[in-house]
């Protein structure tokens, strides 16, 4: 038996209130809007109750976030991608965000269990006026637990559309048998977490504005333990990344907290109050 499920999440501006609407198939679900930043900012946990992917298994979420609207969707818990033995299981979300919306995209990381068949595919279409954030993390495997990834594939797809193409497309395969990608200097060096966070927008962000947010991206990043293999860039006039590679989750992920926090506050004026679902 195979799952699936998908998801159709709607964000609207009502009275200065942004609300959230879905409608689902199969077990994938939006929990209780939450306002804990006021009416401004809708948050929502995306759930799918399985927690995991096999082979043949899809997740396909569609969001749209309407003009003026703000949502932000985080989940509870990793995406595990199992072993799998019946072809490829698909992870994919493609939003629009519509001109002076926001939406913050943060899951919780993609973990890719040895023998997995994966993809973990995502496409955010930006209107002029429209920002956004989103991270992709991704784990190689629980090396913790010497459970390592030592055989089976992860596709990775991040495109940011533009008129003329993308602004921002990243596309790659990671096979657990390739050692000169997973562990050469030319790849990943042996590290089995990467991490990219991305501020990006419909329309040129301002020079200025985009030098104070890679000023904040740099100084966190040298404070921190990963100084070595993190880095923040401007590649694209609408674009600012920052890309980490890291030994396992979690020092990843706090440097990535930190710099979402810092540039909601830079970039919006928000506080960068961690969703509580995170402390749990």
């Amino acid at each position: 038996m195979t799952w699936h499920a998908s998801l159709n999440l709607d964000y609207t501006l009502e009275s200065e209130r942004s609300v959230a609407r879905y409608l689902h198939q199969g077990p994938l679900r939006i929990l209780q809007s939450l306002y804990p930043e006021g009416d401004a900012v809708c948050h929502n946990v995306l759930v799918h109750p399985p927690s995991g992917l096999v082979g043949g298994d899809t997740l396909d979420m569609h969001v749209t976030v309407g003009a003026g609207a703000h949502g932000l969707v985080t989940t509870p818990g990793a995406t595990r991608f199992y072993r799998s033995d019946a072809g490829l299981a698909t992870q994919q979300v493609h939003a629009r965000v519509e001109g002076g919306a926001r939406l913050e995209w943060l899951p919780l990381e993609a973990i890719a269990y040895n023998g997995c068949d994966a993809l973990n595919r995502a496409v955010f279409d930006l209107a002029p006026g429209a920002e956004m954030m989103t991270w992709d993390i991704t784990a190689l495997g629980l090396p913790a637990a010497d459970l390592p990834f030592a055989q089976g594939t992860f596709r990775q797809h991040l495109e940011i559309p533009g008129p003329k193409g993308p602004i921002w497309l990243e596309r790659g395969t990671l096979n657990a048998t390739d050692t000169r990608l997973m562990d050469s200097p030319l790849g990943l060096a042996g590290q089995r977490c990467m991490a990219t966070l991305v501020f990006a927008a419909g329309s040129a962000i301002a020079a200025e504005r985009a030098d104070r947010a890679l000023a904040c991206a740099r100084e966190l990043i040298e404070a921190s333990s990963l100084r070595l293999t993190a880095g923040a860039t401007s590649p694209h006039k609408q674009i600012i990344v920052l890309r980490v590679l890291s030994p396992v989750t979690e020092p990843a992920m706090q440097l990535l907290r930190q710099v979402w926090a810092a540039w909601r506050q830079e970039m919006w004026g928000l506080a960068g109050n961690v969703p509580r679902l995170w402390n749990l």
